[in-house]
């Protein structure tokens, strides 16, 4: 993974198995920089707030993910295109945890 050490936490491995704690360091890190409602529906975000957002993103996503969304231009739809990658595994990961 290129540029590693600008990185704000790991980057979604394009296997998914870090997926539901990077949603949280996203959210949180949106959140911080004021840029959360980029990724929520019927946002009203602007050009260059939806530009920092999805340059966001990518840079925290595996190279092949960031291969595979190549033309999403909108950090909402990019948002959704993970989640409905990876949404199953909470239904794997959580009833395990709480089971442990």
């Amino acid at each position: 993974m290129e540029n590693i050490e600008n990185q704000k936490f790991i980057a979604l491995d394009i296997s998914g198995k870090n997926y539901l704690s990077w949603v949280l360091d996203v959210k949180l890190h949106l959140s911080a920089k004021k840029l959360r409602h980029t990724i929520e529906e019927e946002n009203t975000s602007i050009n260059e707030e939806r530009a920092t957002a999805l340059i966001f993103l990518r840079h925290h996503i595996d190279d092949g993910l960031k291969y595979e969304h190549l033309t999403v231009e909108n950090p909402l739809e990019l948002w959704q295109n993970l989640n409905n990658m990876f949404e199953h595994l909470k239904a794997i990961v959580l009833p395990k945890a709480l089971n442990d």
